[in-house]
């Protein structure tokens, strides 16, 4: 099968195309051949090894010290069951899923993966019926942690939130779910982004080139950094007694009941997938310094099967 990998960390470059063996799915696995998967920041940080001082050691001796472990990339994906495993009960042959690769020995870029019925790190489900293989693969990664951070931020209807990078992927699916619990949304993004931003339903946006949201006189009742590039320090200036800065630096959890409500909302036409582009895998490469460049609106989608 098709597959991309890369054995040493480095610029787009580093990502080859090549013929790997098809995996066969153990008795508790399910083989899914991959309709779509995604660029998320992830990958990218993954492939260059970019990792804060404090954190680049420790996170070298896990992934790879000298080279990577992990020989595949791909966090998320989308795509259709081929086979199961003689112990697997939820899935069955012919069905469309989506879910995540976290903590798996391989990654979605390819044509084909085994992914546990269950397991402790990712998770794997039925997809969205109403959304297709591309829109449905963007979903899991972005969607899951904008839920899990504004849950611990206790968003809740008529509550005032600032989204700090809310044209990304986590952004995007954070103004959603925000004006979903009826809270009132300012996003923050770039000049190029404020109708896309708009469009998902901000009531306000603000060009960061122009304004610094910690200047504004409205007070939040929460602050959303959803691209790690602001801090709870400079959130304070805006935020109200007792109000909550959240950011996707936070550690956090891919959970079942959240790709659940996930899929429920996508199907309810609550919440849908921002696709900026769309590579196939044979250009995984240029997909790849698309994302690099740190402009990428919503989600950059990867086409593996046509």
């Amino acid at each position: 099968m098709k597959a991309v990998v890369y054995t040493k960390y480095g610029l787009p470059g580093v990502l080859k195309q090549m013929e790997i063996d098809k995996p066969r799915p153990k008795n508790n696995e399910i083989l899914v051949k991959i309709h779509a998967a995604t660029v998320t920041s992830g990958d990218v940080r993954l492939r260059g090894s970019d990792f804060p001082p404090l954190f680049w050691l420790p996170a070298r001796l896990i992934l790879g010290l000298f080279k990577p472990k992990k020989t595949i990339l791909g966090h998320e994906l989308s795509g259709v069951v081929e086979e199961i495993g003689k112990e697997v009960t939820k899935f069955k042959v012919g069905d469309e899923v989506f879910g995540t690769t976290t903590m798996l020995k391989t990654g979605s870029y390819a044509e084909y993966i085994c992914l546990p019925e269950e397991w402790k790190h990712g998770l794997v489900g039925l997809k969205p019926v109403n959304l297709n293989f591309q829109e449905s693969a963007a979903l899991p990664i972005g969607g899951m942690t904008a839920l899990f951070l504004l849950e611990k931020a206790n968003i809740t209807k008529e509550k005032n939130i600032l989204i700090y990078g809310a044209s990304g992927s986590v952004g995007s699916y954070a103004v959603q779910l925000a004006r979903h619990f009826g809270s009132s949304v300012t996003g923050v993004c770039s000049t190029s982004n404020l109708e896309m931003v708009k469009s998902l339903g901000a009531e306000k946006v603000i060009d960061y080139k122009k304004e610094d949201y910690a200047s504004l006189k409205k007070e939040f009742d929460i602050v959303f950094d959803a691209v790690g590039k602001t801090t709870k320090s400079k959130a304070k200036n805006i935020l109200k007694k007792g109000g909550v800065f959240v950011s996707v630096k936070m550690l956090t959890h891919e959970r079942t009941e959240h790709l659940l409500k996930l899929k429920d909302l996508a199907e309810t036409g609550v919440l849908k997938p921002f696709i900026d582009k769309v590579y196939p895998l044979e250009e995984i490469v240029s997909a790849h310094e698309y994302v690099d460049k740190g402009h990428k609106k919503g989600n950059v989608v990867i086409r593996i099967k046509e």
